[in-house]
């Protein structure tokens, strides 16, 4: 496969549209992508060119994203950069899509509270099992652990009747 994963970083500039269709849900909004530097001369951290991608999710991704996502939220998004070229009114124009495969909250800018979304019980299979709570189950013991040590743990005695 010869695409184009890309991550980028940046604020969400457009409320997110969500559409159901006979493929499945779409969610589409536009991200903004501003890149910073440091101005030697003033000291001061200075906004440079800011890209703007649209961001395309699809089925549970763009149910949540309808969901958790609103205007000005710090995103990173993952997903294959389309690049589009078309003539319009007699004039050449460019466009960024983002096919995104995963989305997540900046959680260097803020916090975030995750919930799991609820899954069809056809979906699952119907037979889901709990993951074990690592800090309170004990370790599974290794196989010398397992066998038992008779030799080591039992002080060494002669067989009764031998003198």
């Amino acid at each position: 496969m010869n695409e184009t994963m890309v991550c980028v970083v940046g604020n969400v500039a457009t409320q997110p549209v969500y559409r159901e269709s006979p493929t499945g849900p779409t969610a589409r909004f536009r991200l903004a992508v501003t890149a910073r530097y440091m101005d030697r001369e003033k000291n001061v951290w200075t906004d440079g060119h800011t890209n703007f991608f649209t961001v395309w999710a699809r089925r549970s991704l763009a149910t949540n994203v309808a969901a958790s996502v609103a205007v000005g939220d710090p995103l990173l998004v993952q997903g294959r950069l389309k690049v589009r070229t078309e003539q319009r009114d007699g004039q050449g124009w460019l466009s960024a899509d983002l096919d995104a495969a995963a989305i997540g909250h900046d959680l260097s800018r803020g916090t975030s509270a995750f919930r799991r979304s609820s899954r069809p019980e056809a979906q699952t299979g119907g037979t889901m099992q709990s993951e074990p709570n690592w800090e309170t189950e004990p370790a599974s013991r290794t196989r010398e652990e397992a066998q038992p040590r008779e030799e080591a743990e039992q002080p060494h005695a002669e067989p009764a009747g031998v003198t």
